[in-house]
């Protein structure tokens, strides 16, 4: 379990924290959003472990007692609320572990500390009973929401909570950390840098995914063969990838880095710019056989791809009007 100095990025929310702390102004709850894997459970901790740290500094000790017991998970302060049903977390849920234990007063420390992961999942019922405890709190509560989407919470929760959205880190620190804490070759590391969109977590998942490996060569074959492959060729390659259960929302992300990498080459002739260096050959090819109308249309494909993707129009035929346009320029 980090401390704030451990955590990668995320700067604006950790100076948050830290400065409460340090003006003793702590709120009674926050919203702490993000993307799944962006550090929203280590950001949650490392305020937690920092609160309930015996020396009351802005950073945790790792040493006293509390310190200890929080890291072994094993601390009386520090409430983690659970659910069964993995759909919804419901009133019951909230009742049992928040509000009818709220009120008594914490073990060992000053802080009494409630972390609810995957809070997008409370249901109406639970929210409203949440609500009652975060307009009355006891002095010494805390409650942590973590969650992916916010709009999922009641206006009046969204009101009387600090909301703090983490962004996501540039793709030069993901690298870094992806080459000197994982011994990523550079090549590697720039690109589950680039598909990982400034998350982190997404990115060392990544790094260590047969899968994306596997999407990484088959999708590499069809880019460079586009052209000369015919579309039935084609589509059946697109039936594979389905079989083999291959996210097509990231087959195509990895298109669109492909295209951009070409149109980039085309622009500045500069293979350090390429997410794709290693392909450079390739690259510099159909830069020189595409024209920039030809690309700009390529890349729109693709969006309308995905546009027509989500909303459920015919998967091959999505697929089919993309390729053709692919080929075309």
């Amino acid at each position: 379990m980090p401390g704030f100095n451990d955590i990668l990025g995320h700067e604006a929310v950790k100076q948050h924290f830290q400065k409460a702390i340090d003006a003793h102004k702590i709120s009674h709850a926050y919203i702490l959003a993000g993307e799944a894997g962006m550090g929203r459970k280590s950001l949650a901790h490392a305020f937690a472990l920092t609160l309930l740290c015996e020396k009351g500094g802005s950073q945790p000790c790792m040493e006293c007692h509390a310190c200890k017991q929080v890291l072994s998970d094993n601390h009386p302060d520090l409430i983690h609320v659970t659910h069964e049903k993995p759909a919804s977390i419901g009133v019951d849920d909230i009742r049992e572990q928040v509000t009818d234990t709220i009120m008594i007063r914490p073990y060992s420390s000053y802080y009494k500390i409630y972390i609810i992961d995957e809070a997008e999942k409370l249901t109406v019922q639970a929210q409203n009973a949440l609500l009652k405890t975060i307009e009355e709190p006891p002095s010494y509560a805390v409650i942590l929401l973590l969650t992916t989407n916010p709009e999922a919470f009641l206006p009046t929760i969204l009101s009387r909570c600090v909301q703090l959205k983490l962004k996501p880190l540039q793709d030069s620190v993901i690298e870094e950390y992806l080459e000197n804490v994982l011994k990523m070759p550079e090549s590697d590391a720039r690109l589950c840098a680039a598909f990982a969109r400034g998350n982190l977590g997404k990115a060392i998942k990544l790094a260590g995914s047969d899968d994306f490996k596997r999407m990484y060569e088959e999708l590499l074959y069809v880019l460079k063969h586009v052209k000369e492959m015919n579309i039935t060729d084609l589509l059946a390659r697109i039936r594979g990838w389905e079989d083999e259960q291959m996210d097509i929302y990231e087959c195509l992300d990895f298109m669109q880095v492909w295209y951009r990498d070409a149109l980039m080459y085309k622009v500045t002739k500069d293979v350090d710019l390429l997410i794709f260096k290693d392909e450079f050959a390739a690259i510099g090819e159909m830069a020189r056989q595409t024209g920039y109308d030809g690309f700009e249309r390529i890349l729109q494909a693709i969006d309308k791809a995905r546009v027509r993707l989500q909303a459920n129009v015919n998967k091959e035929l999505a697929m089919e009007l993309m390729l053709l346009v692919m080929k075309e320029n």
